[in-house]
C-alpha cells in the first residue's frame, strides 16, 4: 500500500519599518538569522499563525500586508507562507527561541543570512512583489 506523503506548514512574516528595513531574528537553537516564523498550529489560520510567530519571537504585534511568497523544502516536505507586515506596537525583544533581533536592508541580507533558501524569503518580503513568488529549495539552495 502506498503511503500518502505528509507536509508540514510553516508561516513567517517580515515586519517592515519606516526606513524600509525588515525585522529578522537570530535563532537560539542554531544561531542562524532568518525571518521570524514557525509551524502552523492545527487550530489556527495561516494569518493567525504568522502574527503569533512574530509576536512570540520578536515581541512585535504586526498587521499582515500581503503574502510575498510560498516556499517548499523539497527534501523535507515543508511548505512556508511568508508575509510582508507592518509593526503596530512593541519594541523588538528576545525570547526563548530568539537570541537577537535586527532591522536589515535588502543589501545586508545575503551576508547576514548566507543560506539562500532562507535569505530569499526576507528578500522577497523586502521587494514586495505584486504577486506572491513560488520557490522550491532543498533546504539550502533554490532549485
Amino acid at each position: 500500500m502506498n503511503e500518502i506523503p505528509l507536509h508540514r506548514i510553516g508561516v513567517s512574516a517580515v515586519a517592515i519599518d519606516e526606513q524600509g528595513r525588515g525585522l529578522v531574528i537570530q535563532r537560539n537553537d542554531n544561531g542562524r538569522w532568518e525571518a521570524p516564523g514557525g509551524f502552523l498550529e492545527l487550530n489556527e489560520t495561516i494569518e493567525e499563525g504568522a502574527i503569533r510567530e512574530v509576536l512570540e519571537e520578536t515581541g512585535i504585534v504586526v498587521e499582515l500586508e500581503n503574502l510575498t511568497g510560498i516556499y517548499k523544502n523539497m527534501s523535507l516536505g515543508v511548505i512556508n507562507f511568508v508575509f510582508r507586515a507592518r509593526a503596530i506596537s512593541g519594541d523588538p525583544t528576545t525570547g526563548p527561541e530568539t537570541k537577537d533581533t535586527r532591522w536589515v536592508t535588502k543589501d545586508e541580507v545575503p551576508s547576514l543570512i548566507p543560506i539562500e533558501a532562507f535569505a530569499i524569503r526576507t528578500m522577497d518580503a523586502l521587494d514586495n512583489p505584486s504577486a506572491p513568488r513560488i520557490r522550491h529549495h532543498d533546504g539550502v539552495n533554490l532549485l
